[in-house]
């Protein structure tokens, strides 16, 4: 209650002297005192402060105009946990019984019989396109509306084995900060995520405070239809739209935000051509990579830096040398968050 009454408040102040058009995309700082107070001071902390301060004050050589602040971030492993599988993956093996329910013969049939195997190192190792295939066999002619009710629903429910909390619980709080910091500066914030557009879309204000609007994801196809009622609505199909992944990322940048990002943040091999592509511009560019070395408080994996290898959410040694040589800032998840959830 006290933090939306102080969101408010900031906002309200803001609206007198921001164009209308940015109202709804402003959020305070966590802290006035330390706009960032879950990160640890060091040169992490000191590059967002620093790159905000020479974006946003009127006069500095580095100023971008009040229109032109996008800020891209990745969602899986970046925002939220993502080990060890995906939040996304798991709801669609959650319809995996009821599949088989409706077509025995399944369960002899492969990705469904690993799946319901319940083996999650074989799990995890199952490849996108067996995850697509029951996710298409689950939504095919759901509307949009009835696909997001249900994803809402077991968010709801679900909780994650390891800290017993919502999926939705899992965000890390060094990044809400550092989201709410750049919003309370102008900068308007987007998700841009391999992940499912109307997943995301599902939770993405309450949790992030983004629009949906201000989400762009891997989407389904859609065919426009009428109910028995005769009223419109938008039915997905067993197909896919548009890979919101590896260079997918850059070319959904370009498609539904339309301007090249002064800052994004990413987490693994998906996210460095959005990263390229954004300090790839004019004037001062921001990139930033979480990494993942704290199995004690997380998960520990790369395999950069001789960390365990993962087929999810991979850091490359390629990516650690790429981003030192460009100057991306590498957020070591030990040593320069203090803490990572909310809920510690």
């Amino acid at each position: 209650m006290i933090r939306e009454f102080s969101r408010c408040l900031t906002a309200a102040v803001l609206l007198t002297v921001l164009p209308a058009a940015y109202a709804d995309n402003v959020a305070p700082a966590a802290n006035l005192a330390d706009p960032l107070p879950s990160w640890n001071e060091g040169k992490t902390k000191s590059s967002i402060l620093d790159f905000v301060k020479d974006t946003t004050v009127e006069g500095s050589k580095d100023f971008v105009p009040l229109q032109d602040r996008i800020a891209t971030f990745d969602q899986d492993g970046t925002l939220w946990v993502e080990h060890p599988l995906y939040s996304q993956y798991l709801y669609i093996l959650s319809k995996v019984n009821d599949l088989v329910a409706k077509n025995p013969p399944f369960a002899e049939q492969e990705p469904f019989k690993t799946i319901l195997s319940g083996d999650m190192k074989k799990i995890s190792a199952l490849s996108t396109a067996d995850i697509f295939r029951v996710a298409i066999l689950s939504l095919d002619g759901l509307s949009v509306e009835e696909y997001q009710a249900d994803i809402e629903k077991w968010l709801a429910s679900a909780r994650d084995p390891r800290w017993g909390q919502p999926y939705t619980e899992l965000i890390y709080q060094p990044m809400l900060e550092l989201m709410e910091y750049l919003r309370a500066n102008g900068y308007k914030t987007y998700i841009v995520t391999g992940g499912g557009q109307d997943f995301v879309r599902t939770y993405s204000d309450a949790v992030y405070g983004i629009p949906v609007e201000q989400i762009a994801g891997t989407s389904f196809g859609t065919q426009f239809k009428y109910d028995k009622d005769g009223k419109a609505f938008l039915a997905l199909q067993p197909s896919l739209f548009f890979n919101d992944d590896f260079g997918g990322k850059a070319r959904g940048i370009g498609l539904f935000i339309g301007k090249r990002p002064h800052f994004s943040a990413g987490n693994s091999t998906g996210d460095r051509e959005m990263l390229e592509y954004t300090t790839s511009g004019p004037g001062r560019r921001l990139g930033m990579l979480v990494f993942h070395d704290d199995a004690k408080r997380e998960y520990a994996y790369g395999p950069a830096q001789g960390l365990p290898d993962t087929q999810v959410g991979t850091f490359t040694q390629n990516l650690y040398d790429e981003a030192v040589s460009k100057n991306w800032s590498i957020i070591s998840m030990k040593n320069d968050w203090k803490k990572i959830f909310k809920f510690e």
